[in-house]
């Protein structure tokens, strides 16, 4: 008798035979790679490396996705990877990180806020996945968890950099980084930049634009890097404010 089967279904053997794609699985390892070596440096209390670490990461994390889509690699098995890459380098190292540094110093206070950031890290990765498909995708809901790390490690940074120890920084550090967690479950909105297309041409003054932002970052990366994260951080609450006016100013306009 002849066993008929779904069209789409595989068999066990083809089921083996399937594969990965490699390319953009290469930037998700080398992101969690640098995620992993920067939670060795702080236990080495190594932070400043820690904290370039995690800025890599991000580097590696943004062209992971961006190749697979340029070489039409996506695939389900890359995207749980992603994600669970992100919880690793976006998730627990900054806030290991951070509490080595500067929190441990503030007892149960200390470790509460790196539980916050690292559980918003976790909640915020889990909403994503989840709402990846109904929400706006011309902006994110909730701080991203890679912006969230770099304002975390840009912190740390800048601080080390211009000769702050971490027991002079705690408070500033426990602040941001409850903020940060916070931020990260909340429903304000932020510009993802998932609009542009690198296929499309752009005006020549946007190419005169990241000249001088690459400029401006080499110029001293850890303050620069901490202002731009840290002014996106507040641009969603900008936005927010600004349209919570325009709506009141709505509705008290007279007919």
């Amino acid at each position: 008798m002849t066993v008929l089967r779904p069209r789409n279904a595989l068999t066990k053997t083809e089921i083996r035979r399937r594969g990965i794609y490699i390319l953009p699985n290469l930037f998700t390892t080398a992101a969690l790679f640098a995620g992993f070596f920067a939670i060795v440096q702080a236990m080495n209390q190594r932070f400043e490396i820690s904290a370039v670490a995690i800025f890599l990461a991000m580097v590696f994390d943004g062209l992971d996705g961006r190749v697979a889509r340029l070489t039409h690699t996506q695939s389900a098995f890359g995207a749980e990877y992603d994600s669970l890459s992100d919880m690793v380098s976006f998730g627990v190292a900054p806030a290991l990180v951070i509490y080595e540094w500067a929190l441990k110093g503030l007892g149960k206070l200390g470790w509460i806020a790196a539980f916050i950031y690292c559980a918003g890290a976790a909640l915020r990765l889990a909403r994503f996945n989840t709402n990846i498909d109904v929400v706006d995708k011309r902006y994110f809901q909730g701080l991203p968890s890679p912006a969230a790390a770099a304002l975390v490690a840009g912190l740390v940074w800048v601080m080390i950099d211009n000769g702050w120890s971490g027991e002079d920084a705690r408070w500033y550090a426990c602040a941001l980084t409850m903020f940060a967690g916070i931020t990260m479950v909340s429903n304000i909105r932020y510009w993802s930049g998932k609009d542009i297309n690198l296929r499309k041409s752009v005006p020549f003054i946007i190419v005169v634009a990241f000249a001088v932002g690459f400029a401006l970052v080499s110029s001293y990366p850890p303050g620069v890097l901490f202002a731009l994260f840290l002014a996106y951080a507040l641009s969603g609450y900008i936005m927010t404010a600004w349209q919570a006016s325009g709506r009141r100013r709505t509705v008290a306009r007279p007919e």
